[in-house]
This record gives C-alpha cells, structure tokens and sequence, in this order.
C-alpha cells in the first residue's frame, strides 16, 4: 500500500476518533450540565458565607494590631531616638579642645525616618501574614465544602439512576411473569383433570 493511501487510512481514522469524542464530550456535558449548574450555585453561597465568617474576624486582627503591635512599634522609635539624639555639645574653643564633631541633623532624620519606614514595613507585613493566613484558610474550607458537595451530588446521581433502572426492571418483569403465571396455571389445571379423570 502506498504511503500517500496509508497517510489518508490514517488522518480519516483519526478524524473519525476526534468526531466520537467530541460527540462523547457533547453528551457527558449534557447529562453533567444540571449538576454543575448547582455545584456552582452552592459553591457561591459557600463563598458568600466563607466571605460573611472573615470579614469580622479581619476587623477583629486589625484592632490588635493597633492594640498590640502599633504601641511596641512607637515605643521602639521613641527608644531609637533618644539613642540617635546627639548629646549637648560645648561650642567654642572648649568643644574644639576635645575635638568633638557633631552628627549633621539631616544624617538624623534620614535615620529616623529609615527606622520609621522599617517599622511601618514591618507592622503592614506582619498584618498581611495574618490575613493571608487567615484567608488561606477560608479558601482550604470552601475548597472542602465545593469537594463534598459535587461527592454528594454524584452520590445522588448514582442513587438516582440505579433507583430508575431498577424501576424499570420491574416494570418489565410483570409482563414476561404473567404468561409463565399462566402457563403454571394451565398446567396445573390438566394435572388436577387427568387426576380426576383416573380416579373413579
């Protein structure tokens, strides 16, 4: 067979498995559709609630975070500067004898400022660590909730279909029972007359 013809054999056959998956994939999203719809509905409403549970407790981590860290954090500044307060210095020949230099002022308040920033920094990373915390964990429970949820749904399909083909199995059985119910019946009937017949 030529490579051109077998090439051909091969792009038809895979053309054709791309055409039953895609209609296979049409199906399942079908039959799927209704119990994603209501995965995604309940999810939001769990995200809704997650949203609801966080809020007050992120106020709640703010307000200690004032309380607790935002006090330690001004003590820490008063402390750095009375360290970086240059002492009083004597002016004149008696300061020039002892050969003193005095620590230019924009050299201080560039310290100061530095350290401020440091603790500003400090205090914002400290807090969203709290909250990425605390928001992580919220995400991991609605995670959990979505997971049980769609476990549930499936569950409840399965039931379902297993309690629709069981209905139809015995709605099919009656009908292929009542000719064996009848021929029993008959059988029966002729036994008990050619018992009556042999009798006398």
């Amino acid at each position: 067979m030529p490579k051109t013809l077998k090439r051909r054999k091969g792009d038809f056959e895979a053309e054709a498995a791309i055409a039953r998956l895609q209609e296979l994939a049409r199906e399942q999203t079908e039959r799927l559709g209704p119990f994603a719809d209501q995965a995604r509905e309940t999810a939001a409403l769990r995200f809704q609630q997650a949203r609801g549970w966080t809020a007050p407790r992120l106020e709640q981590a703010a307000h200690r975070v004032e309380d607790t860290v935002a006090p330690r954090v001004a003590d820490l500044l008063t402390i750095a500067a009375h360290k970086v307060e240059p002492r009083r210095t004597r002016r004149g020949l008696i300061a020039a004898r002892y050969g003193r230099r005095r620590v230019p002022r924009a050299v201080v308040l560039t310290g100061v400022a530095t350290l401020g920033a440091l603790a500003l920094y400090g205090a914002i990373k400290l807090r969203q660590a709290s909250q990425d915390a605390e928001w992580q964990e919220n995400l991991d429970q609605a995670r959990e909730q979505v997971r049980e949820t769609r476990e549930n749904l499936a569950a409840k399909a399965r039931s379902a279909k297993a309690k629709a083909s069981r209905s139809a199995d015995t709605k099919a059985e009656p009908g292929a029972e009542e000719p064996k119910a009848t021929a029993a019946a008959g059988a029966k009937g002729s036994a008990s007359d050619l018992n009556g017949r042999a009798a006398p």
